[in-house]
């Protein structure tokens, strides 16, 4: 029997370790675990140590609490059959979840269709599931690999949210279920569906609509504006579905925030945002920009922090009632050198210098630490939102890479298309694991509104010439239909700013004088 509870929290960590006894344990193990899994869910922590044929099985959870109005404990136990849940994730859809605990009806669901239930829900997970009956411990990610779930074999079997050590961890591959037989100790694992393929239909006959000056001259051309109408819903639909669930602790509380360079990616995600949320409201923009020892820069010669304030000013224009809270994160290089081993340890298994780049910038942002500009001045100021919504998909989906224009310079459609196809399906085994290891350390949760299931469809159905036409310069032809819904909301300035990797905006590449390169290992 499964009590059902209104109160309805997520949790953001796991910890699982599986061997034949006690006696395998390492204790000092589990407890670095323990601490860096309490910083991604620090609301609530319980833990279980079972034995299930022929394994002693310790479970640990830790809960972020973003839904309802109470905590749920977790590990989730149903006391019947002694089946054990720790779930960390969201359903947005595929169950109709209410204002109920979505980990406990996703339970009965497992009782009833084993893992066929993952077939049909829609939104980013990890879980861990212990099968009392037959004697198998389940364990998978979401198959876009949104949240982290890493897995280490030796003495014992650790499954993990985040690592407590450099060596010997894999991230679980998000295009499969792995399950562990508790007598033979031996993983089976099962495929899974993917993602669609991209649609390569192309209008060969298609010719230049228009002149490449203006954004604004493509309205005037009525097969575009469908496509517009269409692209708005879905993405508007998946970022409203994202924040409906997020309780209120009280009144004018800031509950959503935007990690925010001014690019056309989170700016249209803040545009359709603001849409949505009652008009009181605050929305939190977080601008990240670094000081540079090399580059002899300070944060704010950071081109992410002009083209930010300058997306702010635009958001200001298209909603001026919306209290807009834009947040200059200013990190001095003295922080960098503080915190950069534990950003390091965050990332594992992934340890190049691009990912250091990437994690340092992203961890500071969402720690969100900064100072709150308003009018001519600004005072010292800490993020209140717990969740964060972020741009990443976009690119991959919309022609955003320069790989992509050289794909296009290469091969036309064609070698483009099937860029394209490649970059999303392997949007699952990139980086989106490590970006929830480095978010979710400071108990914020990532939200990927240009990943949600109706917005992959949809762009994976639409022709390619929609979505991005080369043959127009950099600032139009990449991401072009995003760009014309951005224009379309009023984001004039934005709509064709060019693409800029991050660690590049916010000045976190190549901070020391060296031959490193992106590529290369820490």
């Amino acid at each position: 029997m499964i009590t059902i509870s209104k109160g309805i929290s997520i949790m953001c960590g796991i910890q699982v370790l599986v061997a034949r006894s006690e006696d395998e344990f390492d204790d000092t193990q589990w407890g670095r675990l323990t601490t860096a899994n309490s910083r991604r869910g620090p609301d609530a922590h319980n833990e279980l140590t079972i034995q299930a044929a022929q394994a002693t099985i310790r479970l640990g959870a830790h809960v972020l609490h973003l839904r309802g109005h109470q905590t749920q404990v977790q590990p989730i136990v149903d006391q019947d059959s002694g089946d054990i849940l720790c779930w960390n994730g969201e359903v947005f859809d595929g169950l109709d979840v209410g204002d109920q605990n979505d980990g406990l009806l996703l339970m009965a669901e497992i009782q009833r269709q084993n893992m066929e239930v993952f077939s049909r829900i829609e939104g980013p997970y990890a879980f861990v599931f212990l099968d009392r009956a037959h004697s198998r411990l389940w364990f998978a990610r979401d198959y876009l690999g949104r949240r982290s779930l890493l897995m280490k074999q030796g003495g014992a079997l650790v499954i993990t949210s985040v690592a407590d050590s450099v060596e010997g961890w894999i991230e679980l591959s998000a295009n499969k279920i792995f399950c562990m037989d508790l007598n033979s100790f031996t993983i089976t694992v099962h495929e899974r569906q993917g993602i669609p393929k991209v649609s390569q239909a192309i209008d060969h006959s298609l010719v230049m609509d228009v002149e490449c000056s203006s954004l604004g001259n493509f309205l005037e051309i009525s097969r575009w504006q469908p496509m517009i109408d269409q692209f708005k819903h879905e993405l508007m639909s998946a970022i409203a579905t994202r924040v409906a669930s997020i309780p209120y602790r009280e009144a004018h509380q800031t509950r959503v925030g935007l990690l925010f360079s001014g690019g056309v990616d989170c700016i249209t995600i803040a545009a359709l945002l603001t849409k949505i949320l009652p008009q009181s409201e605050p929305i939190e923009l977080f601008n990240v920009a670094f000081e540079n020892p090399r580059l002899a820069t300070q944060c704010s010669d950071a081109p992410d922090r002009k083209t930010g304030l300058q997306g702010w000013q635009e958001l200001c224009q298209i909603d001026p009632l919306r209290p807009w809270r834009f947040v200059e994160v200013d990190v001095p290089y003295r922080d960098v050198i503080e915190h950069q081993d534990h950003i390091r340890q965050l990332l594992v298994p992934s340890n190049s210098v691009m990912d250091m780049s990437i994690g340092m910038a992203l961890w500071f942002a969402s720690r969100g630490h900064g100072k709150l500009v308003c009018k001519d001045q600004s005072t010292p100021y800490v993020g209140k939102s717990r969740v964060l919504l972020l741009g990443m998909g976009a690119d991959e989906q919309l022609g955003g890479y320069s790989r992509h224009r050289s794909a296009w310079d290469s091969g036309g459609w064609e070698r483009l298309g099937s860029e394209i196809d490649l970059d999303v399906q392997r949007i699952a085994t990139r980086n989106l694991g490590r970006d929830d290891r480095v978010i979710s350390d400071n108990s914020k949760e990532a939200r990927f509104p240009f990943l949600a299931a109706n917005v992959v469809k949809f762009l994976s159905q639409t022709p390619l010439h929609y979505k991005m036409d080369m043959r127009y310069p950099r600032g139009i032809g990449e991401k072009l239909l995003l760009r014309l819904l951005a224009y379309q909301l009023g984001l004039v300035q934005a709509s064709t700013l060019a693409k800029r990797a991050i660690q590049f905006g916010a000045r976190t590449a190549k901070m020391q004088s060296g031959k490193s390169r992106g590529q290369d290992m820490l």
